[in-house]
C-alpha cells in the first residue's frame, strides 16, 4: 500500500516489467521519483508521483511509458505499451515490404567478345535493369589483352551506348587491376508514357428509305 492507496495487483511498483529490446523503460523499470504525465486521452495530468503514475496506469488496465527520459522530470504516457509495440512492429513490417530491395548484378566479358556473346550478355543487363537492379559490368584483361586496353574501352562504349534509353551510367569506367569496370543503374522514369487513343469510328447515318412508287390502281384513281 502506497500513501494509504492500495495498487492494483497487475503490475505492482518495484517489480521489473518486461519491455522490448529498446532501451524504453515501462512501469516497475522507470526509475525517476517524479514524472510529468500524458493520459490516455492525450490529457496532461501534471508532474505526479512515480508510484502514483503507475498506480492511474494500473486502475485503468494500461501501462505507464517514458517517451522522454531526457527531460525534467522525464515524460510518461498512460497506453497499452503491448498494443503500442505491436502496431509499430505492423508498421515496420508494411514498410520493410513495400521498400525495393535493389542488387547488384555483374556481367563479366573480354576484349574480343564476339557479337553474339555480346548481344546475349546485353540482354541479360537489359533485364536485371528493367528489374529495377544495378548492374556491373566488367571487362578482363589477361596477358597480352593489357596492351591492347583501347579495345576494352571500345567494347565498355558500346555496351553503355546500348543501354543508354534503359540505364544510366552511375560509376563511369576506370581500371582496377586488370579490370575494366563501370556500373549501370535503372533510369528514372520522369513520367508514364501517355496512353494512345484511337479516335472511335464516325457513325454512318442510314440514308432515308426510298419511297415506294405509286401503284398502277392508284394511278388511276
Amino acid at each position: 500500500m502506497i500513501g494509504g492507496t492500495p495498487i492494483a495487483s497487475g503490475k505492482p511498483f518495484g517489480q521489473k516489467s518486461s519491455s522490448s529490446s529498446s532501451n524504453t523503460r515501462i512501469n516497475g523499470l522507470i526509475m525517476a521519483k517524479k514524472v510529468r504525465v500524458i493520459g490516455g486521452e492525450s490529457e496532461q495530468l501534471g508532474v505526479l508521483d512515480t508510484p502514483e503514475a503507475l498506480r492511474i496506469a494500473q486502475e485503468q488496465g494500461l501501462d505507464l511509458v517514458e517517451v522522454a527520459p531526457g527531460a525534467d522530470p522525464p515524460v510518461c504516457r498512460i497506453m497499452d505499451y503491448g498494443q503500442y509495440k505491436y502496431q509499430q512492429s505492423k508498421r515496420q513490417h508494411e514498410a520493410k515490404k513495400n521498400q525495393k530491395i535493389v542488387l547488384l548484378k555483374e556481367i563479366k566479358m573480354r576484349p574480343r567478345t564476339e557479337e553474339h556473346d555480346f548481344q546475349f550478355k546485353l540482354k541479360h543487363a537489359l533485364e536485371f535493369v528493367e528489374e529495377g537492379n544495378k548492374v556491373k559490368v566488367t571487362i578482363m584483361f589477361r596477358g597480352r589483352e593489357l596492351s591492347h586496353q583501347e579495345l576494352g574501352h571500345k567494347l565498355m562504349a558500346r555496351f553503355v551506348e546500348s543501354t543508354q534509353d534503359y540505364a544510366q551510367l552511375e560509376a563511369s569506367p576506370r581500371m582496377e587491376g586488370r579490370m575494366l569496370t563501370a556500373v549501370l543503374s535503372p533510369k528514372k522514369k520522369t513520367g508514364a508514357e501517355p496512353k494512345v487513343v484511337k479516335p472511335a469510328a464516325a457513325k454512318t447515318e442510314a440514308a432515308p428509305a426510298a419511297a415506294k412508287p405509286a401503284s398502277k390502281e392508284s394511278a388511276g384513281a
